[in-house]
C-alpha cells in the first residue's frame, strides 16, 4: 500500500540547529577527583601551616572560589605550583578541596570551628551557609553567645539575628551560664534594650544586669549607668523597689541610677499623671514578650447620614477580626491619628458637631485601661489636614479652620511638649494626604480653589517646602502610604468623580506611575501599612459610607479584598498601624 502522507516541505532553506545539554557533570568531577588523587595534570600544590600538602588544578579551584580566581589571575601565585595557605591546618583544608571536587562535605562539632572560618576565608559560600545551617540548628542556652561570636566575627548576617532572637526568647536560661558573663557591653546594651525581650520580670532582667556588671566589677562598674538605662525600673513592683533595688550597694553609690530609681518611685506615686509624665520614656514602655504583631487601629470619623462618631476600633489580622476600643472624649472626624514611641496614640483637630477643633487627646496603649485623656492642643484649628511623625516630632500640615483653607504648618517636639510654627507651604491645602518617607514629608494633592495633583517636600532639617512631580490624576481626599520606599496616593476625588484608581511615587526616579485599581472607589479612605501590606480603610464611593477593607501587595501587584468588616462604617477616620498592645483584649 502506497504510503499517502505528506511531509511538510519548508517554507524556506535554512542550515537546521539542534542543541543537546548534558544533564549531569557527576562523572567528569569524579574523573577529575581521581586525577587529583592521582596527581595527574595537577599544576598547584597547597601547603598549609601545619606541613600538609594538598594537590589540585588551578582552573578548577578557581572556577568554585572566587579567592582561588583571584589568587591564580590577579597575583604572583599565578606562575606558581606551590602556594602556602595561612591560618588552615591541612585537614581543613582537604575537606574544602574534596568538597570543590565533589559537592560533599560532612560537618560535625568537632570541624565546624574551623570549616566556618575557613570557608569564609576561601569565599565558599555554600559550606559558610551549611556550617551557619548547622551552628543554627544546634542553638541552646549553652553555646549561644559563642555562636553569637562566631556570627559576628565571620559576617554571618543571618545567624546573627537566629541567635540574637534565641537569646531574646530564652533570656531566662541564658543567664543561668557562664557563658552569659563574657557577654560585651554593647551586646549587653542591645539585649537589654530590646523591646522582645522575653522574661519572666523585669525584676530577672535587673539581677541578670547586676550579676554581670559585679563579674568584673573593677572594669564594668565605670559603665552601670550606661545599663540601667535599660533597665525598665518603673515597671517593677514598688515593693520589689524598695527592698531589693533602693539598697543594692551598686547603684546606691552611683548617682545617676539614683536617679532611675527615684523616677522609678516617683512613677508609682504619680501613675495616674502617666500621660503627661512619661510621654518619651522608654523605661516605661512595657516588653512585649515573644514579640509583637502590628494591628490597626481606627478613630472616630464620620458615619452614616453624617454621624459624627465617637466610636473606636481595631483589627487584628491574625484572628481577621474586628474589634472595639475605648471611645473618644467627644465625637469628632477629618482629624489626624499618630502614634509616638509605639506606645501613644493622639488625636488631632477635627472638627466635632458644632466647629473646627484645635484639641489633641491622647491614649497610653500600654495601659490596663486604655481611655483617652486631653493632651496639649494645637497653636491653631484644623479638619482635613495631614500628620506625619519624624523623630517623635509630631507635623500638623494644612486643613481648613473653619474659615479659610491653610498652608500653614506646626511640629510638636515629644521632648519640649510645645507646638512650635513651621514654614507654611507653598500651597494652600485642605484634604490633602501627608506621607513621611526617608524623613520627609510630603503632601499630596488636596484641595484650594480647585482639586490639586500638586505634590510639595518639606525638609526639616532646612524647614523649606520644595515642589515635587506632580500626580497623574487629580485627588482631594486622597489616602496616602508608604511601603518599601514607594510613596502611594489612594483614591480620593477630583471634584466631580470619586477614583478607585491608585497611583506610586519612587523619589529615585522623580515619577508618579499608576499601579492597579482598588476593587472600590474610595474618597477619605485611611491608610495603614505593615507587614509589606498597604491597607486602606473605609471612605466613601460618593453615595454611601464604606465599612469595608481591601489590601495591596507590591511583591503580587494586586488588591485583595479583606473579608472582615469594620463594625462600623467610616470615612475621614484616624487609622494607624500600631503594636498590638498586651492590654487589647481579643475575644
Amino acid at each position: 500500500m502506497q504510503n499517502t502522507k505528506q511531509i511538510p516541505e519548508p517554507t524556506r532553506c535554512e542550515p537546521a540547529k539542534y542543541e543537546y545539554k548534558k544533564s549531569s557533570y557527576t562523572e567528569m568531577y569524579k574523573v577529575l577527583q581521581t586525577l587529583r588523587q592521582d596527581e595527574v595534570l595537577c599544576d598547584i600544590k597547597l601547603e598549609t601551616d601545619d606541613g600538609g600538602v594538598i594537590f589540585g588544578h588551578k582552573v578548577v579551584l578557581a572556577s568554585a572560589s572566587p579567592y582561588f580566581l583571584a589568587m591564580f589571575t590577579h597575583f604572583s601565585e599565578k606562575d606558581q605550583d606551590l602556594v602556602a595557605i595561612r591560618q588552615l591546618n591541612s585537614s581543613t583544608l582537604q575537606l574544602l578541596i574534596d568538597f570543590v571536587y565533589s559537592g560533599e562535605i560532612s560537618i560535625t562539632e568537632k570541624n565546624i570551628q574551623d570549616l566556618l572560618p575557613a570557608s569564609n576565608l576561601l569565599q565558599l559560600q555554600e559550606v559558610k551557609n551549611a556550617c551557619c545551617d548547622y551552628l543554627q540548628a544546634h542553638l541552646c542556652p549553652t553555646n549561644v553567645i559563642g555562636i553569637i561570636g562566631l556570627a559576628d566575627l565571620h559576617s554571618c548576617t543571618t545567624l546573627l539575628t537566629s541567635s540574637e532572637l534565641y537569646i531574646q526568647q530564652h533570656f531566662s536560661k541564658v543567664v543561668e551560664h557562664e557563658e552569659f558573663l563574657s557577654l560585651s557591653y554593647e551586646q549587653m546594651v542591645k539585649l537589654i534594650s530590646s523591646d522582645e525581650l522575653t522574661a519572666p520580670s523585669e525584676e530577672k532582667i535587673f539581677e541578670s544586669v547586676v550579676r554581670w556588671v559585679k563579674h568584673e566589677l573593677a572594669s564594668r562598674k565605670q559603665i552601670l549607668p550606661q545599663l540601667m538605662e535599660h533597665v525598665r525600673l518603673p515597671l517593677m513592683s514598688k515593693d520589689y523597689i524598695l527592698k531589693n533595688v533602693v539598697d543594692e550597694p551598686l547603684l546606691s553609690n552611683c548617682f545617676k541610677c539614683k536617679d532611675y530609681v527615684v523616677e522609678a518611685l516617683s512613677f508609682h506615686l504619680f501613675k495616674s499623671e502617666e500621660l503627661n509624665t512619661i510621654l518619651h520614656n522608654n523605661r516605661t514602655k512595657p516588653r512585649q514578650r515573644g514579640g509583637t504583631h502590628k494591628v490597626i487601629l481606627v478613630v472616630g470619623g464620620s458615619g452614616i447620614n453624617f454621624k459624627t462618631l465617637d466610636s473606636t476600633e481595631w483589627y487584628d489580622p491574625k484572628i481577621n477580626k474586628w474589634q472595639s476600643g475605648s471611645k473618644m472624649i467627644t465625637p469628632r472626624y477629618a482629624g489626624g491619628l499618630a502614634v509616638v514611641k509605639d506606645n501613644f496614640a493622639l488625636y488631632l483637630g477635627g472638627r466635632n458637631s458644632e466647629s473646627t477643633s484645635q484639641a489633641v487627646d491622647a491614649i497610653n496603649l500600654s495601659s490596663e485601661l486604655p481611655h483617652w485623656e486631653p493632651n496639649y492642643n494645637m497653636s491653631v484649628k484644623r479638619q482635613r489636614f495631614g500628620v506625619g511623625v519624624i523623630d517623635n516630632c509630631i507635623y500638623a500640615v494644612g486643613g481648613f479652620d473653619g474659615k479659610s483653607i491653610l498652608n500653614s504648618a506646626e511640629v510638636f517636639d515629644c521632648r519640649t511638649r510645645e507646638w512650635c510654627t513651621i514654614s507654611s507651604m507653598t500651597t494652600i491645602r485642605c484634604g490633602h494626604g501627608l506621607g513621611v518617607l526617608n524623613n520627609l514629608l510630603y503632601a499630596v494633592g488636596g484641595s484650594a480653589l480647585r482639586t490639586l495633583n500638586s505634590v510639595e517636600c518639606y525638609h526639616p532639617s532646612l524647614d523649606r517646602w520644595t515642589p515635587v512631580a506632580d500626580m497623574c490624576v487629580r485627588r482631594a481626599g486622597v489616602g496616602v502610604g508608604v511601603l518599601d520606599d514607594v510613596l502611594y496616593a489612594v483614591g480620593g476625588n477630583d471634584g466631580l468623580n470619586v477614583h478607585k484608581s491608585v497611583e506610586a511615587y519612587r523619589p529615585s526616579t522623580g515619577v508618579w506611575y499608576t499601579i492597579p485599581d482598588m476593587h472600590l472607589c474610595r474618597n477619605s479612605a485611611g491608610v495603614a501599612v505593615f507587614d509589606g501590606l498597604l491597607y486602606v480603610v473605609g471612605g466613601n464611593d460618593g453615595s454611601s459610607v464604606l465599612d469595608s477593607v481591601e489590601f495591596y501587595n507590591p511583591n503580587t501587584n494586586k488588591w485583595t479584598m479583606v473579608t472582615a468588616s469594620m463594625n462600623v462604617a467610616r470615612a475621614e477616620a484616624g487609622v494607624v498601624a500600631i503594636d498590638m498592645p498586651r492590654h487589647f483584649k481579643t475575644c
